[in-house]
């Protein structure tokens, strides 16, 4: 019963969107993340031109306090998030100028989602 009546709330939540102030800090899965943080309202909200891209397809930065965030990023046909990555760190990808090498080096395996 808790998981229907949770299954419920977060449906309403996910399709409502959420301000910064009911975005969970853990996630019972990668679903659930990629709803809440594309369908929230987010302070600070970017997109990094990926067109030079050999294989990320889209890359985009969401931030509450503008210090730090979710990052969303889009391979073909998966999508990951990182959390808890520092502005600073979205900066330099966005100008780096090999996106995936700058990806691989600098964020793959570092701020990961918060999972229960």
């Amino acid at each position: 019963m808790r998981k229907l009546i949770a299954s419920i709330l977060f449906t309403i939540v996910a399709s409502c969107g959420s301000n910064c102030e009911e975005i969970p800090t853990n996630f019972s899965n990668y679903s659930q993340a990629t709803n809440v943080v594309l369908r929230s309202d987010f302070k600070l909200s970017e997109e990094a031109n990926v067109s030079n891209s050999s294989w990320i397809t889209s890359a985009n930065y969401f931030s509450c306090d503008g210090l730090s965030g979710f990052f969303v990023i889009k391979m073909r046909n998966r999508t990951y998030i990182h959390q808890g990555m520092p502005y600073e760190v979205w900066a330099n990808f966005k100008n780096a100028d090999s996106k995936g090498h700058f990806y691989s080096r600098n964020i793959r395996g570092r701020y990961r989602l918060n999972l229960n």
